[in-house]
């Protein structure tokens, strides 16, 4: 769990620094700017909630694994 967190964490401090050089070097209208930036926003959004579902299922069934008698 430590680990994800800290993926997570990374991720995000990535994103933010990527995104502020974004900004700064970008050559590219205002409005153009801020409407890639939303859609990578979205798409950041979406593969965290991917990992997320990915690792919720992965607990699951080794949780169902640990109640399982047979083992």
């Amino acid at each position: 769990m430590r680990k994800m967190f800290g993926f997570l964490i990374g991720v995000f401090v990535g994103s933010l620094v990527g995104s502020t050089i974004a900004l700064l070097l970008a050559p590219e209208s205002g409005d153009e700017l801020r409407s890639e930036l939303r859609e990578r926003g979205q798409n950041f959004i979406g593969e965290v909630r991917q990992a997320a579902d990915s690792r919720r299922i992965e607990l699951k069934d080794r949780l169902e694994s640990m109640r399982d008698p047979r083992g």
